[in-house]
């Protein structure tokens, strides 16, 4: 009984490194996983890489080929933009709900991070992080608990494309016009308003990574370039 907390506690450390390897492309984009070498590279015995796995599989984070192989995902354009559209949708959901629901306090903090954006927009992956702040604080607003859990798991999933999405400084400068008017429509209670903006914000972002993969990225080898 004492080794099964252990057990657990192995996999899920495997799990969150090889969903952090996955998610940042350093494991490529149709690259098969050994069972042996990441065993050892990882410093575990099979049994807990075997469960990580598993759960990796049940989310599609890796896939499970007939001939028993494991893979990890190709970048699939018409995946992707099955991906952005529900998520426009669940932003747009939120953005309408925080609407209803924001406070004072709640515009104050939002435009704080309106201002660290702002700060670090020529910054890739500083200005990523900011407009995923952003985007979290306004579900936590909005308050949808079944929204939140959805949006996590697709946020989850996006991670594999955030570098293309902002790679340029002209999507992360365009990206913070609209982080900017979604906020200033969330804070003029204008639902209407601050869901269309969140829809269009989340397609905007799906075009931009299109078109990074589009141009000869699809890899990964270029992500964030």
């Amino acid at each position: 009984m004492p080794e099964t907390p252990a057990r657990n506690t192995g996999a899920h450390v495997v799990y969150a490194e090889l969903k952090r390897r996955i998610l940042a492309l350093e494991l490529k984009p149709g690259e098969r996983i050994y069972e042996p070498a990441m065993a050892a590279a990882l410093h575990v015995s099979r049994t807990p890489l075997r469960e990580a796995v598993r759960r990796l599989i049940s989310e599609s984070l890796l896939e499970q080929q007939p001939t028993g192989a494991v893979l990890v995902p190709v970048l699939d354009e018409a995946a992707i933009s099955d991906l952005f559209e529900v998520r426009a949708a669940m932003e747009s959901l939120m953005a309408r709900n925080a609407c209803l629901k924001a406070t004072e306090a709640d515009i104050e903090a939002l435009r704080r991070i309106l201002a660290r954006n702002a700060a670090m927009v020529e910054f890739a992956d500083d200005a990523m992080q900011q407009g995923m702040s952003l985007h979290a604080k306004i579900a936590e607003i909005a308050g949808n608990t079944w929204a939140r859990r959805f949006h996590a798991q697709i946020t989850g999933h996006m991670e594999r494309y955030r570098h293309f999405t902002n790679s340029t400084q002209q999507r992360r400068d365009q990206a913070l016009v609209q982080h900017r008017a979604l906020v200033d429509a969330i804070a003029a209670g204008q639902p209407d308003q601050a869901a269309r903006i969140a829809f269009d914000h989340v397609m905007a972002a799906r075009d931009a990574a299109v078109r990074a993969m589009s141009g000869g990225t699809m890899s990964g080898d270029s992500a964030g370039s």
